[in-house]
């Protein structure tokens, strides 16, 4: 996480900080990206950056965070348009990640986590959601959900269904990405296997 020097800068030396990282990490992956892009985009000394960050993973991460919590922001507002449905909130949060209208570069920077996902990535994601901060938010989630209509008999099964649908959704993502499906056909996948999931894949035969 950033330094407490960093927090103390004026708005607009943050922001061009912020947007200077965004632009590098947007421009490659993560193990590709340089420090001294950043600084001369930001128009700082390298002394100065380490004053802010440890490293470029450090404010990588705080990037990520950043969008974690724009992000479930936005999904309990789709929750609680949706009436609590969480087959339909997932499909609706679904397309507005691959459409929602980001910048270009911004967009670029999602595409390259999702396709340069590493452990370090995927297990920084994990770490989000158990901060205290982010726990709350996924209570606050979770209230929101409607689950009469879920076949979830206590809250370990609902933390369970919660990965599920989590790792369903970042495994379109990933294949939009890497195979350049249209926002339709991204939709249309993903639609079909949610539909699977609401089913049930398990069929009883009677003996």
């Amino acid at each position: 996480m950033p330094k407490k020097t960093f927090f103390n800068l004026p708005k607009e030396k943050k922001e061009s900080l912020i947007q200077a990282a965004m632009k590098e990490f947007s421009r490659v992956p993560l193990s590709e990206a340089s420090i001294s892009n950043i600084i001369n985009d930001a128009g700082i000394p390298r002394g100065s950056f380490y004053q802010y960050f440890e490293d470029k993973e450090d404010i990588f991460f705080f990037l990520l965070d950043d969008e974690f919590k724009r992000s479930s922001e936005k999904f309990m507002s789709i929750i609680a348009e949706n009436n609590g449905d969480l087959f339909d909130s997932f499909i609706v949060f679904f397309r507005y990640l691959i459409t929602d209208p980001y910048s270009h570069e911004k967009r670029k920077f999602f595409r390259n986590i999702f396709l340069n996902m590493n452990y370090k990535v995927e297990n920084a994601m994990s770490r989000n959601m158990i901060k205290e901060n982010n726990l709350n938010r996924y209570s606050e989630i979770v209230s929101l959900i409607n689950k009469e209509k879920l076949n979830v008999a206590n809250e370990r099964e609902m933390n369970h269904v919660m990965k599920i649908m989590v790792g369903v959704m970042r495994r379109n993502i990933i294949e939009k990405f890497a195979n350049d499906l249209s926002c339709d056909e991204a939709v249309e996948n993903y639609t079909f296997e949610i539909a699977l999931l609401k089913k049930g894949l398990y069929k009883e035969i009677d003996k």
